[in-house]
């Protein structure tokens, strides 16, 4: 059987290794394993979830809500934006794949820093798309914008804090690239780690309210797996004008 030939080109996603694994391959007691792979919340999530989440067991049978209204409501509320600019994915991957999908094909070009969150380039294999990278490990907006101007590509992924490296661009440094990016291009910030950034230093805190407003092609994506120790629940949000 012929499968699409793109797919000849991605490489396995290896996610960090459960506790579970590393205790049966190694036979390490489990209290001695220290798992950062993942960057899973050490202290885990609030108990106010893990109170919501056995008041809803009973509804487990049920399909829930596809329009994840009260989700959308409260997201909304939150980062002051209106609920028609909210998309929920099964974790921002989920949400990655569907832009990837919608904007680009074999013959479009995904942007990206030299090292960055895996799943980008993954997914923008599936369509065949072709990889551009940056020069160095941080995001470097000049070397960003010289690489727009020869590749002119169809997507550009910039994830402030960045995944795996940890840098997180200034905010006015991203506007600055942001306006000279023509309307056409899609920008994806990613800032699933942005609640750290944020309050570690002012300049590096992006709000999706003034992103969005001053630039409708890009959108920001969001996440309840790092900050609020839910990556099992795979729950991850996009907001976009």
């Amino acid at each position: 059987m012929k499968f699409n030939k793109t797919l000849n080109n991605i490489k396995t996603y290896e996610a960090g290794k459960p506790i579970e694994l590393v205790v049966r391959e190694f036979g390490i007691d489990p209290s001695d394993i220290v798992k950062l792979a993942s960057n899973e919340n050490p202290k885990g999530c609030s108990p106010k979830v893990q109170e919501a989440v056995v008041r809803m067991v009973s509804k487990m049978a049920l399909y829930p809500d596809d329009s994840m209204f009260a989700l959308k409501k409260a997201l909304a509320s939150r980062f002051g934006v209106r609920e028609n600019e909210l998309i929920i994915g099964a974790g921002s991957d989920q949400i990655i794949e569907f832009l990837i999908h919608a904007k680009a094909n074999e013959k479009a070009k995904v942007l990206m820093s030299a090292v960055t969150f895996a799943m980008y380039e993954i997914y923008a294999r599936h369509v065949g798309a072709e990889i551009i990278r940056t020069p160095s490990y941080e995001h470097c907006f000049d070397e960003f914008y010289a690489a727009y101007k020869v590749h002119v590509p169809d997507i550009i992924f910039v994830c402030t804090p960045n995944n795996p490296t940890g840098d997180a661009v200034d905010r006015e440094s991203l506007y600055q690239f942001l306006e000279k990016i023509d309307s056409n291009t899609l920008v994806v910030v990613d800032g699933a780690y942005m609640e750290y950034a944020a309050f570690k230093d002012a300049n590096k805190a992006i709000a999706p309210k003034a992103l969005i407003e001053r630039f409708s092609n890009v959108i920001y994506l969001g996440t309840f797996s790092k900050a609020y120790g839910l990556g099992g629940m795979r729950v991850g949000y996009g907001i976009a004008a």
